[in-house]
């Protein structure tokens, strides 16, 4: 389901949405009474929300290093040919592989950034090699550490 135009979202559903964003377990009767609204009022718009595709899913910000794999990097990868198919093939062989945290498909001399995690520098290289490298659809991989990730303020900013 496609995201609706911003136009149709009115204050209140914006206000449930940067809500949400900034805290996914806010309980029900504590989102009504943010936005001043019933709790019945509330589930409804928030099913609305995401029946729409506004709201595509309620996620834990996992601390990838406590999980065993504290070095991540993002990786800039050029495609040697840009077929639909090769792109669609691309795509998922990536996004199935063991420490990817997002797939960014991009303009640009870059084709494709993509984010992982892995255990140690023997463990990125060896993704390197194995998955990306050896890809025939890949022409060049570019990899860079992240010295630290911190997330934004979001569409809204803090939501309080």
């Amino acid at each position: 389901m496609g995201l609706m135009p911003n136009a149709e979202l009115d204050p209140i559903d914006r206000r449930l949405v940067a809500l949400l964003a900034a805290d996914a377990r806010l309980p029900n009767a504590r989102l009504a009474e943010a936005v001043g609204i019933a709790p019945s009022t509330c589930v409804a718009r928030v099913r609305s929300l995401r029946e729409r595709g506004v709201i595509r899913g309620f996620h834990a910000d996992v601390d990838v290093a406590a999980l065993g794999r504290p070095l991540q990097a993002l990786i800039a990868i050029r495609l040697s040919v840009h077929s639909r198919e090769q792109i669609e093939s691309f795509t998922a062989h990536v996004r199935a592989l063991a420490g990817v945290l997002s797939i960014f498909h991009m303009t640009g001399a870059t084709d494709y950034l993509v984010w992982v995690a892995a255990t140690d520098p023997h463990d990125l290289r060896e993704f390197v090699v194995e998955h990306l490298a050896s890809e025939p659809a890949v022409a060049h991989a570019e990899t860079s550490l992240i010295y630290e990730h911190v997330r934004g303020p979001g569409l809204y900013g803090a939501a309080s």
